[in-house]
């Protein structure tokens, strides 16, 4: 969920992002948020620079084992639209409804083949900017489990979804990075403020060029006939 059309989309605001490069592992996840077509340009609550995102998005996927894709995925009769929305929380203007075009994602954007996809806001009566409070999965226990220690977010928009699951995923403990060149937001004042808030929660803002990939990958799952294959560690 993003604010209005029209405002200039803008990355992270204050501070330089930290120095230093970072070297993904078989402990780490990438997680791209609503990358879809309603927070892209043209869409109902377009982001100017929203399509930018997904070329450096695409070029990040090769250097994860992990991936998780968020999407709104609203009903028609969502309790956050409004027929005069204020564009603030709980009064939205319809967007992302289910099986529409712009619920579809970005044009262009690439996703891996196993990457976990998490649907949000699809009960009418909820509102949901984060795809960690989800009643049917418990995303931090699922990654847990899978011995996900690093939590990389790209996507839109900054002041919005992006905020929202940087800091419940510090909550949940994981060590949580933010790509400042993959995101945009929809407004300098509110994505200043969504960053002072994401860093002040222990947050690390980074870009693209500083992710390195150290070729380690989680181990298989599965063997080439599709048996579970079982780790000791």
């Amino acid at each position: 969920m993003n604010g209005p059309g029209g405002d200039a989309g803008v990355t992270a605001a204050g501070p330089a992002a930290a120095g230093g490069t970072v070297s993904t592992g078989a402990h780490d996840v990438l997680m791209v948020v609503d990358v879809q077509a309603d927070f892209c340009p043209g869409g109902a609550l377009g982001v100017e620079g929203g399509f930018d995102v997904v070329p450096v998005i695409n070029g990040l996927t090769s250097k994860f084992g992990r991936w998780v894709y968020t999407r709104d995925w609203h009903p028609h009769d969502h309790v956050s639209f409004s027929a005069d929305p204020e564009f603030r929380d709980g009064s939205w203007p319809p967007h992302a409804v289910q099986g529409t075009p712009g619920a579809a994602w970005c044009a262009g954007l690439e996703m891996p083949m196993n990457a976990i996809l998490i649907s949000k806001g699809d009960d009418p009566a909820l509102e949901e900017y984060s795809g960690f409070p989800k009643q049917r999965l418990d995303l931090a226990e699922f990654l847990r489990l899978r011995k996900v220690e690093r939590v990389f977010i790209a996507g839109l928009t900054a002041d919005y979804c992006v905020k929202n699951t940087a800091l419940d995923a510090c909550k949940a403990g994981f060590t949580v990075f933010v790509v400042e060149d993959a995101v945009r937001g929809v407004a300098p004042d509110t994505t200043a403020r969504a960053y002072a808030e994401m860093r002040a929660a222990g947050v690390t803002i980074i870009r693209s060029e500083q992710i390195a990939d150290s070729g380690n990958r989680p181990a298989a799952a599965y063997d080439e006939h599709g048996h579970p294959v079982h780790h000791d560690d």
